[in-house]
């Protein structure tokens, strides 16, 4: 499989993945044209596009590619209907496509049918979890975004966080912030800082990566835990989450 990162609009990633066979699929299209570019340059051939969820920077290209590609299948929460989804999944559904084999992952918070697609070691999370941070609740709840990347967790090492913007460094500047004495994640700032300096992406990120310098995983954490000035013994992780979600959003 080669894993194609396609740079859109300010700050988004589109993903392409492709076989030995030149077939691929697409996922969260935010713009069709830097799609359609890389599909006639590496003459790919489309068999899918993947939504995990109805925000238009996640979906505005799948109109335009479905003209150019007017059989494909568009597979997608049932709130991505209105952006052009043809095949409905949720939860526990299967996405199998030639070599292609998804689950599908239900992931709420960002919005309410945010979903997540991963074929080992592949996971394309959308807006869910970002490296070294995770997306803003503005459908969900705090509890859901916390079981959301729970399940996310809960996966091995060795996946590849395909998430959809390049927030690593801004993410990595307020987990300094909060625990500048993280050896970890001042390390791990200090090596984005020279990417993004040199304009080299920083994503995919791996959850083996995650688990050091992302906040969002480490609510179980107790030093992580009195930072943020929680002293009760086994605070809830969910309240964890949930101010450290709040912190994020003031900051």
């Amino acid at each position: 499989m080669e894993l194609i990162r396609v740079p859109a609009l300010n700050d988004n990633y589109i993903w392409i993945l492709s076989d030995k066979h030149q077939q691929c699929i697409i996922v969260d299209p935010s713009e069709s044209e830097p799609v359609l570019e890389i599909i006639e340059q590496k003459r790919l051939k489309p068999k899918a596009i993947l939504l995990t969820h109805h925000h238009n920077d996640h979906t505005g290209g799948v109109n335009a590619i479905l003209k150019s590609f007017p059989n494909l299948p568009v597979f997608g929460p049932k709130e991505t209907l209105t952006k052009g989804a043809t095949q409905l999944v949720n939860e526990g559904d299967s996405v199998k496509i030639g070599d292609f084999d998804f689950q599908v992952i239900g992931l709420p918070g960002h919005t309410l049918g945010h979903i997540g697609f991963y074929q080992a070691p592949y996971l394309f999370c959308g807006d869910t979890l970002f490296s070294a941070g995770c997306g803003r609740i503005f459908e969900g709840t705090p509890e859901q975004m916390y079981q959301s990347i729970q399940k996310i967790s809960a996966l091995p090492d060795d996946t590849l966080i395909c998430c959809a913007h390049e927030y690593t460094q801004s993410n990595l500047k307020f987990a300094h912030h909060i625990w500048p004495e993280n050896a970890a994640i001042s390390q791990y700032q200090e090596e984005v800082t020279t990417k993004r300096d040199k304009n080299i992406p920083t994503i995919p990120s791996t959850l083996k990566i995650e688990r050091k310098i992302n906040l969002f995983l480490q609510c179980d954490n107790p030093i992580l835990q009195k930072k943020l000035k929680i002293n009760q013994v086994n605070p809830s992780l969910r309240a964890v989450f949930t101010l450290l979600r709040q912190l994020k959003d003031q900051y």
